[in-house]
């Protein structure tokens, strides 16, 4: 894969705890990273049912809006009892007329998994999907799985999303139970990002 150009990257997520950690774990590559949120970008309706489909979709609208290379992301959790739901919609579950409730969307998946009396352990498996866009159209796609297990109740006060219900295989914590450089060694983000660093150097 090419360098980016002065090492800047227009990372286009509006989600504040996402941009954190890609900051965070691309910093060792010597990446600059811009937040579309920072620019006053919208973020376009994610109309796909996979998640590089809907990743592509992000990273052409800011790319369009800016003409920087752009690193767009799709990730959600599947779950296993639920066929593979919430999956690209994970973020959808959380929607409330007063932004996103991911406690409401942790207790929906519950509750799903409840009404059909799925067998503990509850399977999971966290999904990032990384797509790097450059203005002339060349991309590059980079995946990272997390499997693991879901628990109730949820348990950490760290992390975001469906952190707190989410035990990773080989661990007895959630994620939300371990410090930010704890789950950037094992999550399914810093598998992506690890392909995505060899790529750059």
């Amino acid at each position: 894969m090419r360098r980016l150009s002065e090492g800047r990257l227009l990372v286009a997520t509006h989600n504040a705890g996402k941009l954190e950690e890609m900051r965070a774990l691309l910093a060792p590559a010597g990446v600059e990273v811009i937040g579309a949120a920072e620019l006053g970008l919208q973020a376009p309706a994610e109309t796909e049912d996979s998640f590089v489909g809907n990743a592509r979709i992000k990273a052409k609208a800011a790319m369009a809006a800016t003409g920087l290379p752009v690193l767009a992301d799709d990730s959600g959790i599947t779950v296993d009892g639920l066929d593979g739901a919430p999956g690209v919609h994970t973020a959808d579950w959380a929607e409330t007329e007063h932004g996103r409730d991911f406690m409401q969307a942790m207790s929906r998946t519950w509750a799903a998994l409840e009404a059909k009396a799925v067998p503990e352990p509850r399977r999971a498996q966290f999904r990032a999907t990384l797509l790097v866009l450059w203005p002339d159209g060349e991309e590059a796609v980079f995946e990272g799985v997390a499997p693991g297990r879901l628990v109730w109740p949820p348990r950490g006060a760290l992390g975001h999303g469906y952190d707190p219900i989410f035990v990773p295989d080989g661990h007895e914590r959630t994620y939300a139970e371990m410090s930010a450089d704890e789950k950037n060694v094992i999550s399914h983000r810093a598998m992506a990002v690890r392909l995505l660093q060899e790529a750059l150097t």
